[in-house]
């Protein structure tokens, strides 16, 4: 089962007979070190949609964003062997570590197969790569408000959304965001339109103050307070955890929404932790709050996603772009140090 999407199609791998046009993707092929190679525009998941009669649409690509966190640790090779299955993505080809073809931050336009679609502007969980055929289903429209410039923020908003839907947060709750990446100043953007909601974003990088404010979120490096109601960490780093930990309030709720790959947590469950009585919970995207779970299949979730995409503010989000011709360089430099959140690959018009 895939950490995005909960009803993969099935089979992942392509048959011996799949034939179609080439293009272009993006691969990890070892530690460090992608390449651009060719490959077929059909997929594994449409060839199966094919042979149970599903409509297919076939999408060019205008933009694709690299998910920094989920997608550094698998171009260092740092995805755990007990979690290959679990991290697929689901238009994934090849297996981890390497060779594989990851990502799932797509906008494109529908170019070829539903021809009551042809002409629309769509996101879809596919990885980096000029063209490709997916079934329909898996294709959702974007709101005619929302650019496609900025939606290649979907995913982590989805995901920010998952997060909101599994802390069930209460008007006028006081809310620490630890970590401030993409999902981090989403969440806390979300959780500051609550009624009465304070949202404070805490990271040890003060060039986060600006952006922080302008989403209506307060901003600090550090702070001795331990009374707030509700604690996000999302900041990707064992030692946010324990700095969640020690901002939550008596019998608060700490949401941690990190993934460390096959780096270890130290967790101090030491000091306040029992007397407080605090709860500590996990949330991904790839298994939703059971509260919404009968209700909120996997488009409706990237609808709504989308959807609450409608401020420009979010535009600043996306501080770095390039073209999908440099992408082996570009994600050698964001799987290292760098202070860069979303970054936007571009493609040919």
């Amino acid at each position: 089962m895939s950490r995005f999407d909960p009803d993969p199609i099935e089979p992942r791998q392509p048959s011996q007979s799949a034939s179609g046009a080439e293009t272009e993707a993006f691969w990890v092929t070892g530690p460090g070190q992608g390449d651009i190679r060719s490959t077929r525009v059909t997929t594994a998941a449409s060839e199966s949609a094919r042979v149970h009669g599903q409509t297919l649409v076939e999408v060019k690509s205008l933009y694709s964003g690299i998910s920094r966190g989920t997608e550094a640790l698998i171009f260092n090779g740092r995805v755990p062997p007990g979690e290959y299955e679990r991290m697929r993505a689901p238009f994934q080809e090849g297996d981890f570590p390497f060779p594989v073809k990851h990502g799932y931050c797509n906008v494109g336009t529908v170019i070829g197969g539903d021809e009551s679609r042809l002409g629309q502007t769509v996101f879809s969980l596919f990885p980096h790569q000029r063209r490709f055929q997916v079934p329909s289903s898996a294709a959702i429209p974007l709101p005619a408000e929302i650019p496609p410039e900025r939606a290649v923020l979907a995913a982590n908003m989805e995901t920010a959304v998952n997060g909101l839907w599994d802390a069930a947060p209460r008007v006028g709750d006081r809310i620490a965001v630890v970590g401030l990446g993409v999902v981090g100043f989403l969440v806390g953007w979300l959780a500051s339109r609550i009624p009465g909601a304070r949202v404070t974003g805490i990271d040890t990088n003060p060039a986060r103050a600006d952006m922080a404010r302008s989403l209506g979120i307060d901003f600090e490096t550090g702070t001795d307070r331990d009374d707030y109601d509700l604690v996000f960490h999302t900041s990707g780093h064992p030692e946010g955890l324990n700095t969640a930990l020690g901002l939550a309030g008596m019998e608060a709720r700490i949401v941690e929404m990190s993934w460390f790959g096959t780096q270890e947590a130290s967790v101090a469950l030491g000091g306040a932790f029992h007397s407080r009585r605090l709860t500590l919970i996990s949330s991904q995207v790839g298994q939703v709050s059971p509260v919404q779970r009968p209700r909120w299949a996997y488009p409706d979730r990237l609808a709504l996603a989308l959807s609450l995409l409608d401020s420009p503010a979010l535009d600043a989000l996306i501080t770095g772009e390039s073209d999908f011709s440099e992408l082996p360089v570009t994600m050698a430099r964001l799987a290292g140090a760098t202070d860069e959140l979303c970054h936007r690959v571009r493609y040919e018009r």
